[in-house]
Order: C-alpha cells, then sequence, then structure tokens
C-alpha cells in the first residue's frame, strides 16, 4: 500500500497543514499556558486570598494541576473519534471547547464577590481545558506527519510542536505587557482577565484557518481500505483503544516512559519557575515573565532544527540528548535563579529549554511512527497524556510542596533527575522509527510477534 501522504499533491498542500495545524495549536497553548503563567502570579490572591503567599500559590497550583486529570479522557474521547470519523472535524471541535473556557475563565467573578464558588468554577473550566488539550496534540501533529514526507517528518511534524513555546510566549508576552503597563492594583483587579477574553478573538482565527485545510490523505486511504475489508469480511472492527492496548501495548508504555523528563522539566523550568523567582529569589513580576519569554523565543526556532537533526541521526539520540541534558542541568538551574542577576536567569530558562527542544522536537514523528494509521490517534494520544497526569500535572505542585518542606530547590532537581532516567531508560527500550512508511506500519500481533513491514532507513 502506497502512502498518498508521499505524492505530489500532498506535498503541495503541506505548508499549508503545517501552518494551520502550527496556529492551531499555538491557539490552545497560549489559552492552557495563560492559566499555568496567571496560577503562579495572580489566581493564589485573586481566588485564594485568605492563605498566606506560598500556600495561595500551592492552591492555585492544585487547581492547575486538575486539568491535567481530563487530558487521559481527552485523550481517549478524541483518539477514539479521530480514528474513526478523522483528525480535522476532532481538532476543531477541541478548539472550539478550549477558546470557550479560556474565555470564561476571563469573566469569572473573585472569591471576593462569590467566595468559595469561584474557585469551584475556575476548577471547572480548567477541566475543560485539560480534556480539549487532550485531544489536541495526537490529531494535530498526525494530520502533518500523515501529509508529510517520511525523509523529513521528523522536520516538518516538530513545527506543532512550536505551538508550545510560541503559546507560552504569546501568554507570557501579554501578561508582561500588562503588568509593566498597570499598577499591581489594577492588575489584580481586572488587568488579569484581559489575555483570557483574548482567547475569543483568536480562537476565531483560529477556526478560520483549521476549516480550510483537507482531511489526511493517509487516513482517508486506511479508512476505505477498511471499508472494504469489513465489507467482504463481515469483520466487527474493534474501538480504537481495544486494538492500541492489545497491538501496541509495548509502544504506549515507551511513549508514556519518553514523556516524563520532557513533561516534568517543561513545567518546573516555564511554570514554576516563575513562582520560584518572584517569591523566592525575589525578583519582579516582569522581570521573571521576560526571561520565559526570551527563552520562549529561542526554543521556538530550536524545535525544528531539533526535528530537523532527527531526520538525519534518528529520534532515538536526539532524545536521549535531551533527557540526560535536562536531568543534569536542573542541579545548575536553581543556582543561576538565585543569583538573582536576570541575565543568569535568563541562562538558566533557556539551556533547559534547550534540552527540553531535544526531547519535544522528535516526539511528534517518534511517537507517530509507533501505530498503525486506523489507531494512531488514539496510540498517540494516549501515550502522550495519560503520561501527563503524572508528570506535568503535579510537576509545579511538587516543586512547591518540595521548597516549603526543605527550604531548598535541591529536592527538585533530584526530582527533575529521577524523570530523566525514567526517560532514558523508555528511550533505551523502544525501538528507531526513522524513515518508517506510515502506511506500512501494521499492529503487533497478540501473541506479540512483529507484524510490520515497515522499511527503516
Amino acid at each position: 500500500m502506497s502512502a498518498p501522504g508521499n505524492g505530489a499533491a500532498a506535498r503541495g498542500s503541506l505548508p499549508r497543514v503545517v501552518a494551520a495545524s502550527l496556529i492551531g495549536t499555538t491557539i490552545e497553548w497560549y489559552d492552557y499556558f495563560l492559566y499555568g503563567t496567571a496560577a503562579a502570579l495572580v489566581f493564589g490572591k485573586v481566588f485564594f486570598p485568605a492563605s498566606d503567599p506560598l500556600t495561595g500559590t500551592l492552591l492555585s497550583f492544585l487547581t492547575y494541576a486538575i486539568g491535567f486529570a481530563a487530558r487521559p479522557l481527552g485523550a481517549l474521547v478524541f483518539g477514539h473519534f479521530g480514528d474513526r470519523v478523522g483528525r480535522k472535524k476532532l481538532l476543531v471541535v477541541s478548539l472550539l471547547l478550549m477558546g470557550g473556557s479560556t474565555t470564561a475563565i476571563g469573566l469569572l467573578p473573585t472569591y471576593g464577590a462569590v467566595g468559595v464558588t469561584a474557585p469551584v468554577l475556575l476548577t471547572a473550566l480548567r477541566l475543560v481545558q485539560g480534556f480539549a488539550l487532550g485531544g489536541e496534540w495526537g490529531g494535530a501533529v498526525l494530520l502533518v506527519s500523515e501529509h508529510g514526507d517520511q525523509r523529513r517528518r521528523g522536520f516538518w511534524a516538530s513545527w506543532p510542536q512550536g505551538g508550545a513555546p510560541a503559546g507560552n510566549l504569546l501568554a507570557a508576552g501579554v501578561l508582561s505587557l500588562l503588568t509593566g503597563a498597570l499598577s499591581d492594583d489594577a492588575f489584580l483587579a481586572w488587568g488579569w482577565r484581559v489575555p483570557f477574553l483574548l482567547s475569543a478573538v483568536l480562537v476565531a482565527v483560529g477556526l478560520w484557518i483549521r476549516l480550510a485545510v483537507d482531511e489526511s490523505p493517509l487516513f482517508q486511504q486506511a479508512l476505505a481500505a477498511q471499508e472494504e475489508k469489513k465489507a467482504e469480511q463481515a469483520a466487527v472492527e474493534q474501538p480504537p483503544l481495544v486494538a492500541v492496548l492489545r497491538h501496541h501495548w509495548r509502544e504506549v508504555l515507551v511513549a508514556m516512559g519518553a514523556r516524563m523528563a520532557e513533561n516534568i522539566s517543561y513545567y518546573v523550568m516555564t511554570t514554576f519557575v516563575l513562582a520560584y523567582a518572584v517569591n523566592h529569589a525575589h525578583f519582579g513580576k516582569q522581570s521573571a515573565l521576560n526571561a520565559v519569554l526570551i527563552a520562549s523565543a529561542i526554543q521556538f526556532a530550536l524545535i525544528p532544527l531539533f526535528g530537523a537533526l532527527s531526520d538525519r541521526v534518528g529520534r532515538k539520540p536526539v532524545y536521549l540528548v535531551g533527557a540526560v541534558g535536562v536531568g543534569v542541568w536542573a542541579f545548575v538551574f536553581f543556582g543561576l535563579v538565585d543569583t538573582r542577576s536576570f541575565s543568569q536567569l535568563v541562562v538558566a530558562v533557556t539551556i533547559g529549554l534547550v534540552f527540553h527542544s531535544a526531547m519535544y522536537a522528535p516526539q511528534a514523528a517518534f511517537f507517530s511512527e509507533m501505530f498503525a494509521t486506523r489507531m494512531r490517534y488514539s496510540g498517540a494520544s494516549i501515550g502522550a497524556q495519560f503520561a501527563s497526569v503524572a508528570a506535568g500535572a503535579p510537576a509545579p505542585l511538587i516543586a512547591t510542596a518540595l521548597l516549603k518542606d526543605y527550604d531548598s530547590a535541591t529536592p527538585i532537581s533530584v526530582y527533575v533527575a529521577i524523570a530523566a532516567a525514567i526517560t532514558v531508560l523508555a528511550v533505551l527500550c523502544g525501538r528507531e522509527t526513522r524513515g518508517r512508511d506510515l502506511a506500512e506500519v501494521e499492529e503487533r500481533s497478540a501473541d506479540g510477534e512483529r507484524a510490520e513491514r515497515a522499511t527503516v532507513a
């Protein structure tokens, strides 16, 4: 079976698909990171004002972590329907859910107005955000992976990954602009709402762009082949979740392990660091935000470069460099922040995100190449989002609790290093996937024998 994604027509539409995926993921990550940034700087005072500053931040991060609990559910639901009806339709739904919930956060009453109802509503909207993001990532990277050719898949598929730093850049940039333009009282009274309300405009733009792209040709061909098979054999197709757990459970475990260091390090070095820099190292809010801004801009430029590198040397070597690097850098990171020098803060976050990019850039192609087409959305999403519950969800919460208990950042560095060790082991246990033809990746049979004809360059 030849991959339609390798044809000239598909290649001609690839830049448009890449642009639509990048813009869509940027908007979704903007919404998601906006919450995390506000949790570090604002929500503790607005929604938990009765607590001391560190406890308020802890409670704020708790509502932040709760959003991750909905991401596996989003992965299951969006993965199921994405493997049944297509990638594009589900990406439109995820964008609407994320944008609607983020805009609603900007309209919430505060604790001072309605009491405990305010944090309850905040938590409910965070759950909707998590559900939407759980379905977004898999669809966005697969739409690009399945349109592109196998020779440069790492490069092209890394572009939707750029939506994370771009979204973080946008969120931190808007908040930095507001904190610089407004007094602290004005920012806490109403200024923090502006970035959330801005999401409504961004979603309208993203929706217009996303509706213009075509469905994955590889998915359409696989769907047609499956329908033909069902008609000939009167076979009942397994639900994608069942098929993934039966045929690709090893790949799911590899993906989950690969996500540990990538997810934990990112949220420690971009979200928790804001609270640490302001409350512990005594930086101003704007300085902390600007450091993340600068580092995110550099990361955005690096991601496609690391994606291209994975096309040359393989997914695993690039990923391993990132995992080992971030495990070592964690012990340098907080020492640089503690110098209370803005330039050192920028260096700390930037180098941390360089190592993160080495994991994050090849991840899209790496995970896509593990699974067969008719279960790829489910497999990639489950592997990525179930890991986020144990990794990214509690990372700022655990880091804040460790700092509170030990009054030292060393236990946090150890925590990141342990995550790095898990990721190294997982990636070493996985197979190199560079050069695989996605149209020829088949499921692993139930007795564990490989039924895969994929060629590896």
